[in-house]
């Protein structure tokens, strides 16, 4: 019997934009332009430091609770997502300033458990060892396109 490859449970990707950190929090604070960003989120409902994600992946379409943990303007922006109550991840972004310019870090922790491994399973169409490689690369997407309207 093959034995799984180990479990990363934390991935991280940064870029350098021609921006101030504060106008780089600003896009990412605005959490409806996540919608336009993230390849993965397409819509979300917010009310007060808690919101409600709409995310795709093909066919698969489904909801998180998530509510906001870290606000500090032009330093960082984070949110602990769960479903159904139970915790699946922490996502961040970190402002550095650079130059005249910042180097925006997006971070991603995983929190989920048994159940959540196998929820997330169904829906990525994965095993939650290539989920770090995968949300990755969702990363990389999400902050050329941060970059593009930053810079555009």
């Amino acid at each position: 019997m093959a034995v799984p490859a180990p479990r990363e449970r934390e991935a991280e990707v940064s870029i350098a934009i021609d921006a101030t950190p504060e106008a780089a929090y600003a896009v990412i604070s605005d959490l409806r332009a996540m919608a336009r960003l993230s390849p993965e989120c397409f819509a979300v409902w917010r009310v007060g430091r808690s919101y409600v994600g709409w995310n795709r992946n093909g066919p698969a379409v489904w909801f998180t609770t998530c509510r906001i943990v870290v606000e500090s303007p032009g330093r960082e922006f984070a949110f602990d997502v769960s479903s159904f109550g139970l915790p699946v991840a922490r996502w961040g972004y970190r402002f550095t300033p650079s130059g005249d310019g910042v180097i925006v870090t997006e971070y991603w922790q995983d929190r989920r458990g048994r159940v959540m491994d196998g929820v997330g399973w169904a829906i990525t169409f994965g095993p939650p060892q290539d989920r770090a490689d995968r949300n990755r690369r969702g990363m990389l997407t999400t902050l050329a396109r941060l970059k593009s309207r930053l810079e555009g």
